[in-house]
């Protein structure tokens, strides 16, 4: 099978387009022919090695992916050969034709969901689901602020919590992805080059600041998220794109009584009954139309490289793919 491999941490260069044989499930695996495999920034910060990892290179990066079962390992009775079926498998992988995976991981497609929609909504709309979800201190009526809105990410944050009444107030680098995220339901949308965030934040909200604050920037936000949110107000961070804040001086959260939390979908579907209710939530909300997210570009295989290249250089607003 083909598959690319990160043959070494650094630049895009190093993942590159190998044969390797394809595996054969075990106990408890099935094996999926993959038709589509997402590109997340995640997948950047493990090729740069931003973040530890436990395994080093060589390996084929991939968290999620969408495709046939092709066969199951003993014990497998979650799904069956050629089953249509999308994965979110943290152990990687989903860079190649043939993609192992513990039964665990693995989710049947309702059949009016399409591999590419699919693909797209794993880790993100999943994402999307804890962020929207899981802040006990959210309620509607109350002002999200969302940087990177014309993303992935921030498109599917803002349609989501949007229907749950909030006020969205997007960041954006340009005009054009301005325009994006107000069509995806953003009600305010600041152009951080353009315009301090912060402050325009304030001025929005009669300089109450915003009670919801959903980062995956990092260190480059970090320090005006201070400023912009509301008191009582809450900030998670899901990424950081521009790398990790410094350290905080705990102080300053309890200047306004400000809460912040780090999310990782990853902790919140350690079981396949965890996985399967908040898929089944993602895939019900696109299919009311709520969860509708943009493919910006798909690309083949081999060229995963050019891929990464297009999130890094922040030149795409949605999802990106790989065709297998």
């Amino acid at each position: 099978m083909k598959a690319i491999r990160l043959v070494r941490f650094g630049a895009p260069h190093v993942l590159e387009l190998h044969d390797l044989a394809v595996p054969t499930p075990s106990s408890g695996e099935v094996l999926v022919r993959v038709r589509f495999a997402g590109v997340n920034f995640a997948d950047v910060t493990l090729r740069r090695a931003a973040h530890p990892w436990p395994d080093p290179p060589p390996l084929t990066p991939g968290f999620e992916a969408s495709g046939v079962v092709a066969a199951v390992g003993e014990g497998v009775t979650e799904t069956r050969p050629g089953e249509r079926v999308a994965t979110l498998h943290f152990g990687l992988g989903a860079y190649a034709e043939y993609q192992l995976v513990p039964a665990s991981q693995v989710i049947p497609l309702p059949a009016d969901v399409s591999f590419e929609s699919a693909t797209a909504l794993m880790l993100q709309g999943l994402t999307a689901h804890v962020l929207t979800f899981e802040n006990p201190r959210f309620a509607a009526g109350q002002v999200a602020l969302i940087h990177a809105a014309a993303g992935g990410m921030g498109r599917l944050l803002t349609q989501w919590l949007k229907r749950r009444g909030a006020t969205v107030i997007g960041t954006v680098s340009t005009p054009e992805k301005a325009r994006l995220a107000a069509a995806a339901g953003a009600d305010h949308v600041i152009d951080y080059r353009a315009r301090d965030f912060a402050e325009e934040t304030l001025r929005l909200t009669q300089g109450r600041g915003a009670d919801y604050i959903i980062d995956g920037v990092g260190s480059a936000t970090f320090e005006r998220n201070l400023e912009a949110v509301a008191p009582r107000g809450h900030i998670a961070f899901y990424g950081f794109a521009s790398g990790a804040p410094d350290a905080l001086d705990l102080r300053r959260l309890m200047a306004k009584s400000v809460s912040v939390s780090g999310e990782n979908v990853a902790g919140y579907v350690r079981t396949r009954e965890e996985l399967s209710r908040r898929a089944s939530a993602v895939f019900d909300a696109h299919r009311e139309g709520t969860l509708m997210p943009r493919i910006e570009r798909i690309l083949p295989l081999a060229r995963a490289a050019e891929a990464h290249e297009l999130l890094e250089s922040r030149a795409t607003a949605g999802k990106v793919l790989l065709e297998i």
